[in-house]
């Protein structure tokens, strides 16, 4: 494992409340077989710091995200070292797995873990600033409510820490609100 193409099993179980979807597992991921395993991925530390999750966790431990009904998924179940081989094609066959899942397992809400995400299920105008807005979107997907985050990797300098930990924050503050409120 760890070379590119390698895959992840998702981490989705029965009763989730939010599902976290990545673009696809980076090689560092596929090589040691957990979600946001590379050293500079900050989604552990938003989590924890976001109170999702009571205690921090590692990447080592994302088979407990269940504890707090949270879910993990990718668009591409396959790893490459960036998006740039990735192909419209990919996404295409990705949206369309991701909506079975949704379907299946029927998170409250759908966090989409970076702006290339959005703008590929949603449709969003590639042409647009690449900093959109984070938080609550109009966008669903199986009719489930889209929430933006950024993507937690290191390489992204769209958002500052702050920005991503408040984001992180408002998605906790939104998930504990009666089901009828989303």
């Amino acid at each position: 494992m760890g070379s590119a193409g390698a895959r992840l099993s998702d981490n989705i179980h029965p009763g989730v409340r939010i599902l976290f979807v990545g673009i696809n597992p980076g090689l560092r991921s596929a090589q040691v077989g957990h979600h946001f395993a590379g050293p500079s991925n900050r989604f552990w530390k938003l989590l924890a710091e976001s109170h999702l999750v009571t205690e921090p966790l590692t990447y080592r431990e994302d088979w407990r995200l269940p504890e707090w009904r949270l879910g993990l998924t990718n668009i591409i179940g396959r790893s490459s070292r960036g998006i740039d081989s990735l192909s419209a094609e990919d996404y295409r066959g990705g949206v369309a797995a991701l909506t079975r899942k949704i379907r299946r397992y029927r998170p409250r809400i759908v966090a989409f873990l970076g702006v290339t995400i959005y703008r590929m299920v949603c449709g969003v105008d590639q042409k647009l600033p690449s900093r959109l807005v984070l938080g609550p979107t109009s966008g669903r997907i199986a009719d489930i409510p889209i929430f933006l985050l950024p993507n937690p990797s290191g390489r992204n300098a769209h958002y500052s820490y702050g920005e991503m930990l408040a984001a992180f924050q408002l998605l906790r503050k939104i998930a504990e609100q009666p089901a009828g409120k989303l």
